[in-house]
């Protein structure tokens, strides 16, 4: 009986620490990688403590190794546009300004009725009053509504990120139709003169540009843009 309690201290503490190293995510905001580590922990940890006769170290040494893996994963995660996109996928517009778009549902795998479950969800009862619907990488849905007052035609604008930890990102570039020669000369004039020294910038339909260095205050800038129009 002694050698269970002390295996069910240990184990809690280290699946306590280990939890602490993911971060303070709630369940349903964990990233695929991170939700199927924590399953298969809650899984293995109940092994040794369950039966006096297994090895302790047959729940240690699968515990501190997908700790090890997540480590990694989340360190090349941070390193890489590819990898990122790899482990957590990428964010889907369900509602545009054209209305739902089937095809990106289809990819998703999501119907009607989910749709319309999460949106209510999300606090919206009826579908005409959003301009956009994005579902995270988290499983999330993200909603912008509409203008609430129709006689001041404030438009429902919708941030796509242009630059993420240093790295343009090429699809995003290509449907805000701006270059990176264009972004490059914006950050330069605001005296953010290398790219890897910012962590974050999107871009509005209006050309708005919201930038976010890793070392210095955020600012805002207006960029010509193209393609304003294309989402």
């Amino acid at each position: 009986m002694l050698i269970v309690l002390i295996k069910s201290i240990v184990t809690f503490v280290l699946v306590f620490f280990f939890v602490r190293l993911m971060g303070k995510r709630q369940l349903g905001e964990m990233q695929p990688l991170e939700l199927v580590i924590t399953l298969i922990i809650a899984e293995v940890a109940c092994i040794p403590m369950n039966d006096p006769y297994i090895p302790f170290y047959n729940g240690v040494i699968p515990i501190v190794t997908l700790a090890f893996l997540h480590i990694v994963f989340s360190w090349l995660s941070r390193k890489s546009m590819a990898v990122r996109r790899l482990l957590s996928g990428r964010s889907v517009i369900a509602i545009d300004k054209d209305g739902i778009n089937y095809e990106n549902l289809k990819k998703m795998n999501v119907n009607i009725n989910d749709l319309i479950e999460a949106v209510r969800s999300s606090g919206y009862s009826d579908i005409k009053d959003i301009q956009y619907a994005i579902f995270e990488t988290n499983g999330k849905l993200c909603v912008i509504e509409k203008p609430s007052d129709p006689t001041k035609p404030a438009p429902a604008l919708l941030p796509i990120a242009l630059v993420i930890d240093g790295k343009f990102v090429p699809d995003n570039m290509r449907l805000a139709g701006i270059t990176e020669p264009q972004v490059v000369k914006m950050l330069k004039k605001n005296k953010v003169f290398d790219l890897k020294q910012v962590l974050y910038a999107d871009i509005r339909q209006d050309g708005t540009m919201y930038v976010s260095p890793k070392h210095s205050k955020c600012f805002t800038a207006e960029v010509g843009i193209t393609g304003g129009n294309a989402w």
